[in-house]
């Protein structure tokens, strides 16, 4: 059997999730398996590819061990909460300890039905399948904690949204699928005890260090808040747009996960937004680390019953916890923005010097990924592309000379330096056109422009032949202006 499970989540009570198989589909068809993924699990590749293992993929057999579930969790969507989510078109079949000993939860995602379902039918199809398969993969390339896609199958089946369209499951791959909401779920209905056994849970799989403290809830909040501030400060380095940061979409883990609208910033500006169903603006690029402080004092208002006996005591840790977010945010944001301008050292102006050439990239209505990229050329005294990407304006000149004047106090060598820019400003993202036309050649059952894509995003620092079509801005016809969840 290609999966080895030993499932701690399913140990838990059953008002934690509802027990039930996948549903079957009819002719399952194996479209893209993650061979590198599956071998970094330890799983065997040929059992995946062969007819039982697609079967299992698409949720018509239930591996040997699986101990299929729906979990349960509530959730604030676009500020409004909402007490019972849940799994609506998901399974966790179990979960797999990997060669290293790391845990991993493996989930069916458009998989049916479930209690959680409410109005949905459970099941996804194969455009949104494959989207978060490519960000998800082109996210782990760059370095950025996120779940992963270990395969795409698709049903032989109709899913109906806006019109008839093919239906798919896709395979995905977590530290685990505890979420903010999932904390909520049990606040909501005072089940102190059921939220005192989630943290310890998490504790135990996530955070062990947190044990050894003498508050471990609030050492627990304290590391999923750091998490959470380096991981959003590495979304806004590479131009991504979550698009749906509700509570239900954000890990305990701190992996980016539920890659639905998601997007990738063509031209800056803070206020960018893709996604169809965020009329308001709430999760814009420039909004997500105060959304994500948002959240967190979500998990924080949960986590008060058990934070302190003394409930203003347990208020007073959980602001100062939550309080902290700015500093923290603020500090990687600055490491990471540092090392896409080859700064090697820390100095108060850090900020000062990113804004302005963000500023200058908002008047130029400048290409993010495309600015950085050739400042890595102007690190070598080639200021060609950049002056084109940003139109050569005379506040340019008084930046560029700022800039250098700090290299030049810092010393080093100037291909050193640029080497190591390259290696923070990626040459390719996956820029939405390029996403949006793979994924229509694949649904016409053309994968060739797919693969090409995957393959160019798995090495996001390199320039080749191959990708320098996919660094390239979108030409006006092709500019991607909204982006769909898919359910």
């Amino acid at each position: 059997m290609p999966f080895a499970f030993d499932n701690t989540y399913a140990r838990l009570p059953d008002h934690f999730y509802a027990r039930l198989a996948p549903a079957p589909v009819k002719r399952p068809e194996l479209i893209k398996l993650n061979l590198a993924l599956a071998e970094r699990l330890g799983l065997d590749t040929q059992a995946l590819a062969a007819p039982d293992g697609v079967a299992m993929l698409a949720g018509n057999q239930v591996p040997e061990g699986a101990d299929p579930l729906a979990m349960a969790y509530a959730g604030h969507q676009f500020g409004s909460f909402v007490p019972q989510l849940g799994d609506g078109r998901a399974i966790l079949l179990g979960e797999i300890l990997a060669p290293d000993g790391e845990r991993f939860d493996i989930q069916l995602k458009g998989s049916g039905r479930t209690p959680f379902s409410r109005a949905g039918d459970g099941r996804a199809w194969l455009g949104p399948v494959l989207r978060e398969y490519i960000v998800s993969e082109a996210m782990d390339a760059l370095g950025i904690p996120t779940t992963r896609s270990l395969a795409a199958v698709t049903t032989g089946e109709t899913v109906y949204r806006e019109a008839p369209l093919p239906g798919a499951v896709l395979t995905r791959v977590a530290r685990s699928h505890v979420r903010i909401g999932t904390f909520e779920y049990f606040l909501t209905r005072q089940d102190i005890g059921a939220l005192r056994r989630l943290a310890d849970y998490v504790i135990d799989r996530h955070y062990p260090q947190a044990a050894q403290d003498e508050r471990p809830y609030r050492a627990l909040l304290e590391a999923v808040i750091g998490r959470q501030a380096r991981l959003v400060a590495r979304w806004l380095g590479v131009g991504f747009i979550h698009g749906v940061m509700n509570t239900d979409n954000m890990s305990i883990a701190v992996e980016t996960i539920d890659y639905g609208p998601c997007a990738f910033m063509d031209n800056y500006h803070p206020g960018t937004v893709y996604s169809s169903i965020d009329h308001a603006g709430r999760y814009a690029y420039g909004n997500q680390p105060r959304m994500a402080q948002w959240n967190l004092a979500r998990l924080a208002q949960a986590l008060l019953p058990i934070l302190d006996a003394d409930q203003d005591e347990a208020l007073k840790l959980a602001q100062a916890a939550v309080d902290d977010f700015p500093g923290q945010f603020e500090a990687a944001y600055l490491e990471v923005f540092r090392a896409k301008l080859g700064l090697g050292e820390s100095r108060a102006d850090d900020g000062e010097l990113v804004t302005a050439l963000l500023e200058l990239m908002v008047e130029a209505d400048a290409d993010f990924t495309n600015s950085f990229r050739t400042l890595c050329d102007a690190a070598l005294g080639q200021d060609a592309g950049l002056r084109e990407t940003l139109g050569g304006p005379a506040a340019l000149d008084a930046w560029l000379s700022r800039w250098r004047a700090r290299l030049a106090q810092e010393g080093g060598a100037d291909q050193t330096r640029a080497a190591s820019m390259r290696r923070a400003n990626p040459a390719v993202i996956p820029r939405n056109h390029c996403v949006e036309a793979a994924l229509d050649a694949a649904v016409e059952g053309d994968l060739a422009p797919l693969n090409t894509l995957l393959d160019v995003l798995s090495k996001p620092w390199e320039e080749s032949r191959q990708s320098a079509a996919l660094q390239r801005p979108p030409q006006p016809h092709e500019v991607v202006r909204q982006t769909f969840c898919g359910t």
